[in-house]
């Protein structure tokens, strides 16, 4: 069901990220999936946008790539549970914003994964949230998101 709501968006699963360090991708404990951070980098192709958020990269290319990031998420999740229709609730997103000085609209960012989880799992898609702006990320990303979610067995 979920991924006929995500086909009826116009939108398909890319490969889950392939994790670049000395990590996992995801991580069960109980009934809770951790979903590490990714970057928006789709199938490993280079990134859409680089740099900071409000000097080279605007507003809507930033919520273009944590919509990106989301999908990487949904990839991962579906890795790991085998079916994205497991998933009971989203938890807690974490969003990080390569923020230039005085940039201050990290919620607008983050809410391009938000607004997608939301258009997905409905009322069972709300979920706490940080979006917290940083000095750099890894690739020079503008964006750099994780999430948690609730897994029905």
């Amino acid at each position: 069901m979920i991924e006929e709501r995500l086909s009826a968006l116009g939108l398909t699963l890319p490969a889950p990220p392939t994790p670049e360090g000395n990590y996992v991708g995801s991580v069960r404990v109980d009934n809770l999936l951790f979903v590490g951070g990714n970057v928006g980098r789709l199938n490993a192709e280079p990134l859409g946008y680089t740099g900071k958020v409000g000097d080279e990269v605007t507003l809507e290319q930033a919520y273009e790539m944590a919509r990106r990031c989301a999908l990487n998420h949904l990839a991962a999740i579906k890795a790991a549970l085998g079916d994205l229709d497991r998933v009971e609730r989203v938890v807690k997103v974490t969003g990080y914003v390569n923020a230039a000085p005085g940039f201050n609209e990290m919620p607008k960012v983050i809410n391009g994964e938000s607004d997608l989880l939301v258009e997905l799992w409905g009322e069972q898609g709300r979920h706490a949230r940080a979006a917290l702006g940083v000095a750099s990320l890894s690739l020079d990303a503008p964006v750099e998101i994780e999430v948690v979610v609730q897994v029905r067995d």
